[in-house]
C-alpha cells in the first residue's frame, strides 16, 4: 500500500484516529479518516465478536469508497465479569452511554471485588481494495483500578493499569502507551503483513 492508495480509517473516534496515525506514521500510507469523507456513513456494530464488528466496519467503508479500509474493535475483558463487557465494551452502561457512564458502571460492579484482573483485546480488520479481508489481534493484560487516574487517553484508559507499570494508560505519555498497547500489538501484526506484500493491496 503506497501514498497513491488511500487507506480509510473506519472510525469516528478522534482519539483512536490520532493513535492510529502515530502507530502507522512510519509506513508509506495515505491515511483518510472517516471524518474527512464528504458524506457520513453509520455502521451499526451488532456482531457477536470483535472480529465481526471490525470486519463489518471496514467492509462498509471499503464498499462506500472503493478504497482499502482499516477498522478495529476493542473489548475490555474483566476476569471477575467472565470476560465482560467484551464485545459490549462501548455500550456497557447502555446504548447511549458516554465513556464516563461506562467507567462509573465498571467501578460500581467491581466495588466489592478483589480480583481486578483484566485485559484489553483489539482486533484490526483490513479490507483490501479488492475486498479481501485480513484480521490481526493484540492483547494487553493489566488490572482495573479502584478510581480513575490520569487525564490522557480515552475510554477506559483512566481505569486500566497494564501489567508491569505503576501508571494507568491515561497517566502515561501517549508514546509510552503506544509502545505496549493492545492496538499497537495488533497493528504490529498488520505491519508485518503489509511489509511482506509484493504488490499494493490498495490498488
Amino acid at each position: 500500500m503506497t501514498t497513491r492508495s488511500p487507506l480509510v480509517l473506519a472510525t469516528g473516534n478522534a482519539g483512536k484516529v490520532e493513535e492510529l496515525r502515530a502507530l502507522l506514521a512510519d509506513l508509506d500510507l495515505t491515511l483518510l479518516p472517516a471524518g474527512d469523507l464528504d458524506d457520513s456513513l453509520t455502521v451499526v456494530e451488532d456482531a457477536d465478536t470483535l472480529a465481526g464488528n471490525a470486519q463489518k466496519k471496514a467492509r462498509a467503508y471499503h464498499e462506500h469508497t472503493g478504497h482499502a479500509a482499516l477498522a478495529d474493535d476493542t473489548g475490555l475483558e474483566v476476569a471477575a465479569l467472565d470476560g465482560g463487557p467484551g464485545v459490549h465494551t462501548a455500550r456497557f452502561a447502555g446504548a447511549d452511554a458516554t465513556p464516563e457512564d461506562n467507567k462509573q458502571k465498571l467501578l460500581r460492579v467491581l466495588e466489592e471485588v478483589d480480583d481486578r484482573r483484566a485485559r484489553f483485546r483489539t482486533v484490526v480488520a483490513l479490507i483490501d481494495a479488492d475486498g479481501t479481508a485480513h484480521t490481526f489481534e493484540g492483547r494487553c493484560a493489566g488490572t482495573i483500578t479502584t478510581a480513575p487516574h490520569g487525564d490522557g487517553g480515552f475510554g477506559y484508559d483512566p481505569l486500566f493499569r497494564p501489567d508491569g507499570s505503576d501508571q494507568t494508560f491515561a497517566e502515561m505519555p501517549a508514546e509510552d502507551k503506544n509502545e505496549i498497547s493492545h492496538r499497537r500489538k495488533a497493528l504490529d501484526a498488520l505491519r508485518t503483513f503489509l511489509s511482506g506484500l509484493k504488490s499494493d493491496p490498495g490498488r
